[in-house]
């Protein structure tokens, strides 16, 4: 990591360590920017591993016109895919259609748009399905005749933040966790700002630019830190998910219209559980306290039971989260309907230094949301604004030849033939060609260390503390992973212990 003297402003201090100010930080390190980046818990604490966990273009947001966006995020549903074939892979849609929905001739008008709005290369197009003739058929009640299926990618969404991170750090960038900002101050033409620890160790540090990307605290930085009043506003909306045992065989997921025009997903989740969410809620609560409510429990498991011939109950829930969206407001009247583009929002340059704030996004814009981010900003700065590198360069893990996920697990599971193939698929989808450094000499399972249960073992977790700065059982088994669901809960003691040990070393 590249160290810089005290007395020097870094070029750019981004507040916020989710999707996009890990996003920014790589883009703006890898255009010979120096840059801290300060996270005031782990990396995608909140917002960005609460999400449906998603790439997709956002087919409900052609009945709101948002076409711009919608072109956008399917043209980078492509890109991501290329850049990150462990963590993000085709998923298959199914829309499931009854008379008293959306007109079927207007469905199929949008999934042609949705088609064609940008450039496919690797998923297939929409198409009309009888369920006489398609394995969906099997769960849903007989009712359903007819619907129409298309293609959206999943992303392991809270390792696409650390992967970004990884990468920063490894073009220079400086990342404190567990540290969050005070306030920060003009002074000539940098910021200085006061900075602090979670065991409130202050320092001061300055920097030409400050990016404000905390996220559903944007206002709160921008008023309570830095003093500011702004006309623009974020609306926090939260969505909540519940996980249920798997409720179908096959990999395909569920698009399901609601009678209030709302829709929620159901997805293969974690090989034994199914996701379903989410729900549209207007929150003006502490964005670190959020949970999911009876109600939206309820409205989940009524959504799914409307459509499947077995029907969820709240009592087969057996973990929900949720998170706050920070949408751009737009002064819509339905939660459901604000706009989920965003809108950077940039000051001072002359007489003070610059300020950028983002309002609203979605974690599949990210990376082109950084790129706009330093098209507006530099310029301001008097800096130039170097050429856009991103769309073509892999993530960390994500060199595979071709960008070709089964190929490079058939190639990884003959180099380790004394892995089990759960736990070489496991690997290989998480890290991607790094699963090779976790495996490093080891000539067998006894040489990767303990087995804390779930096929973690001690070589694993001493990757994640050391590459990818996970330093609690939470952190290694819910946000690098989500290995919680299928261990007990003497695995979480082990590990604790272990990195309690760990880091006292």
């Amino acid at each position: 990591m590249r160290n810089f003297e005290p007395t020097k402003p870094f070029d750019l201090l981004i507040i916020g360590g989710g999707i996009n100010g890990a996003g920014i930080a790589r883009d703006a390190a890898g255009r010979g920017l120096s840059v801290l980046l300060v996270e005031q818990h782990d990396l995608a604490s909140h917002t960005s591993s609460a999400s449906t966990k998603l790439i997709h273009g956002g087919l409900r947001y052609l009945e709101y016109y948002e076409f711009r966006l919608v072109r956008e995020a399917l043209m980078e549903r492509e890109r991501l895919l290329n850049i990150a074939p462990h963590i993000i892979w085709p998923l298959e849609f199914v829309l499931p259609h009854a008379k008293d929905q959306r007109p079927m001739r207007m469905i199929r008008a949008g999934l042609f748009l949705y088609d064609h709005l940008a450039r496919r290369k690797r998923l297939p197009a929409s198409r009309t399905v009888r369920f006489d003739q398609h394995p969906a058929g099997r769960m849903l009640q007989p009712q359903f005749h007819r619907g129409f299926t298309y293609s959206d990618c999943w992303v392991e969404d809270s390792r696409l933040v650390v992967l970004n991170a990884m990468d920063a750090v490894a073009r220079g960038v400086e990342i404190r966790t567990h540290t969050r900002l005070i306030s920060a101050q003009p002074q000539g033409q940098s910021w200085c700002a006061v900075i602090e620890t979670s065991g409130g160790e202050r320092e001061t540090v300055s920097a030409y630019a400050l990016i404000n990307a905390a996220g559903p605290w944007v206002g709160d930085v921008l008023s309570a830190k830095l003093g500011r009043t702004n006309l623009k506003t974020v609306r926090l909306v939260k969505g909540s998910h519940i996980i249920v045992p798997r409720l179908y065989e096959g990999d395909f997921a569920f698009l399901l219209q609601n009678p209030d025009k709302r829709i929620v997903f159901a997805i293969p989740y974690e090989h034994e559980f199914t996701l379903i969410g989410t729900t549209d809620i207007p929150y003006d609560g502490d964005p670190a306290g959020v949970t999911i409510s009876e109600t939206e429990t309820n409205y989940l498991c009524e959504s799914v039971s409307r459509y499947f011939r077995k029907p969820v109950a709240p009592g087969d829930v057996v973990r929900s989260y949720a998170g706050v969206r920070p949408l751009y407001d737009d002064h819509a009247e339905n939660a459901s309907a604000v706009t989920r583009d965003y809108v950077l929002d940039v000051q001072g340059g002359k007489a003070e230094p610059a300020l950028l704030s983002v309002f609203g996004g979605k974690i599949t814009t990210y990376r082109k949301l950084a790129e706009h981010v330093l098209e507006k900003l530099l310029p301001v700065m008097g800096r130039d604004v170097g050429t856009p590198w991103t769309a073509a360069a892999p993530l960390p893990g994500g060199d595979m030849p071709g960008a070709l996920f089964d190929d490079y697990l058939k190639q990884f599971s003959t180099r380790y033939q004394f892995l089990p193939a759960p736990l070489a698929y496991r690997l290989v989808r998480a890290y991607g060609t790094r699963a090779e450094t976790i495996i490093g000499t080891a000539n067998c399972l006894a040489d990767l260390g303990e087995d804390f249960g779930g096929g973690l073992t001690e070589a694993e977790v001493n990757y994640l503390v050391t590459h990818e700065r996970a330093s609690t059982a939470e952190d290694v088994l819910w946000r690098r992973s989500k290995l919680a669901l299928h261990v007990s809960k003497d695995t979480v003691c082990k590990l604790e212990a272990y990195l309690a040990g760990a880091f006292v070393k």
